[in-house]
Formats: structure tokens, sequence, C-alpha cells
């Protein structure tokens, strides 16, 4: 399906240079001669790494057809990470950079939505929040009470988080995955 680059938004699978890409930043330039520009962030999904693409606004930009699914994450080894389909059992990978960004925060159970082509598994969607116990974290210290001071903690899946002071072991806390920032605390 064909459509104008002036349209992509974050999230389109387009094929570039031919292989498929997902779109991860968009930003509409126009200069005040000649025509627009919309330059794009794009990821290949088999290699996994990014380049920065200027396409003219109008020019056509064939995009691929994607089904959203939501799967259980398994588990990982160095090239990819494992999914399966609650409903028919069936088994994907995805390679490890296409959630290279938000990896260390994912455990085993959670459930995140895998973008497939047929029966070909392209990349994963971020979830917007994970919660992850605090496996390790210093005390604070009485007196350290500078606005919004920050320690590092480390969580159950290994990833370190900066959390506010009082946060302490034990304790379950919610993290944006794809910043990696401390968002609450969250009751258990």
């Amino acid at each position: 399906m064909k459509t104008y680059a002036g349209g992509l938004k974050k999230g389109d699978f387009i094929i570039h240079q031919g292989s498929i890409n997902q779109v991860i930043k968009t930003e509409f330039y126009s200069p005040g001669k000649g025509s627009a520009l919309m330059h794009t962030k794009l990821k290949n999904v088999q290699t996994g790494k990014t380049v920065d693409y200027a396409f003219k606004s109008n020019e056509d930009v064939e995009t691929v057809e994607v089904n959203s699914i939501e799967m259980q994450y398994m588990y990982k080894d160095a090239e990819s990470l494992y999914f399966m389909n609650a409903q028919t059992y069936d088994q994907v990978a995805v390679p490890v950079g296409m959630a290279e960004g938000f990896v260390q925060y994912l455990k085993e159970g959670d459930k995140l939505y895998v973008f497939m082509q047929e029966d070909k598994a392209l990349s994963v969607r971020a979830p917007l929040t994970v919660r992850l116990k605090i496996t390790h974290t210093e005390d604070a210290v009485k007196g350290d009470t500078v606005s919004n001071a920050r320690k590092p903690a480390t969580t159950e899946t290994g990833a370190t988080v900066m959390v506010p002071l009082f946060v302490k072991a034990g304790e379950v806390v919610t993290i944006n995955p794809e910043t990696g920032e401390y968002v609450g605390r969250s009751a258990e």
C-alpha cells in the first residue's frame, strides 16, 4: 500500500531501500522556498540499525500491513526475545535490537504487543509502565534533603534506576521503560 511521506507517523512500518523499517520519529519541515520535507528516524527491523532520512512530503512511500498481537514474554538469549501467543500457544522470536531501549525492564510473564507481518515478528511495542521490585539500594542519609534528590537502585531484572531517597529495598516501583525514569511507588 502506498502513502505520501507527509502522512507518516511514529510506529508506521515502511519499505525503505529494499527492507522493512519502523518509523521511530517524524518531524515535518517546511522551508520558505522549495518543497516541504518529512524528516524521519527509521529503524531496520532485521538489523536494528537506525538511520535518519528526509523524504519530500509528496513522495510516495510503500507501507507494510502489520498486525499488533498481545503476547506473553518468555525469555531472551543473545540474539532474540521470545514471546508466546496465549490463544494459539505459537511462539515467535523478535531480534533484541527491536527492544533495545527497554529490554532490561522486561520480566517473564509480562504481556506486550508484538507487531507481526503475516507469520513474521517485526517489533515489540514498549509498555507504558512496568512494575518492578527494588532488590538493592542504599539507605538515605539523614540530612540528604536536597529537593528532588535521587539515588541508584537495582531492580529484580538487574536494571539500575534513579529513585527518590525514600525508596527502600523490597518496595515495588513503577518505571517508564522508554525513558528508564521512576514514575512512582506501586502498591503490591
